[in-house]
């Protein structure tokens, strides 16, 4: 039985989001074990909350983590088709990108095109060593061939819906939820 269509359907609550944090977070730790620093690095707008938490939970496991933000409006390639631009943020990286080991963090990883704007746009402060990507929710069907190092959740849904996430640290709670995304007619 399906929902109907103006329906929210929840993935994870509060408890479920934290449970994901922590399992990337531990992954991390696990992974980069012998290194002294990672970066993380958060894609505006809700990549930056994700980022955020993961530094906290990298830093109470003694982990020194630099942490930083970019807007990768100015790299994506639709920029021609929306009929209203995105806020310009601008991207905040305080610290060296050289030789560094950078997790770039995304609330969400669909087609891919994100990541690789925010790929391109971290290559421009920098050569890291090497570049990871940590997602919270794994969503099928990319486009472009970037896979994410570290996830929370996947899933799997039709093209008519719109994986959604909110973040206590900007929207009050954390949750994520499917809902209806209409699809353009052409």
């Amino acid at each position: 039985m399906t929902e109907p269509p103006d329906k929210l359907r929840q993935l994870l609550d509060a408890a479920g989001v934290a449970r994901c944090l922590d399992e990337i977070a531990a992954a991390m730790d696990a992974r980069w074990k012998g290194e002294e620093k990672i970066a993380l690095v958060g894609v505006y707008r809700r990549g930056v909350p994700f980022a955020r938490a993961l530094a906290e939970r990298l830093r109470a496991r003694g982990r020194e983590v630099d942490f930083g933000k970019i807007d990768i409006t100015q790299y994506r390639d639709d920029l021609q088709t929306m009929t209203v631009l995105p806020k310009l943020e601008g991207s905040e990286l305080g610290f060296d990108l050289d030789d560094a080991v950078v997790i770039l963090c995304d609330e969400v990883i669909y087609t891919a095109r994100t990541s690789r704007a925010a790929l391109d746009e971290l290559l421009d402060f920098g050569r890291p060593r090497c570049v990871q990507f940590a997602v919270l929710v794994d969503r099928a069907g990319r486009e472009l061939p970037l896979q994410p190092d570290y996830a929370g959740i996947r899933v799997d849904l039709t093209p008519n819906e719109r994986v959604s996430v909110r973040f206590a640290d900007g929207d009050g709670r954390d949750e994520v939820f499917v809902r209806p995304w209409p699809q353009k007619t052409t």
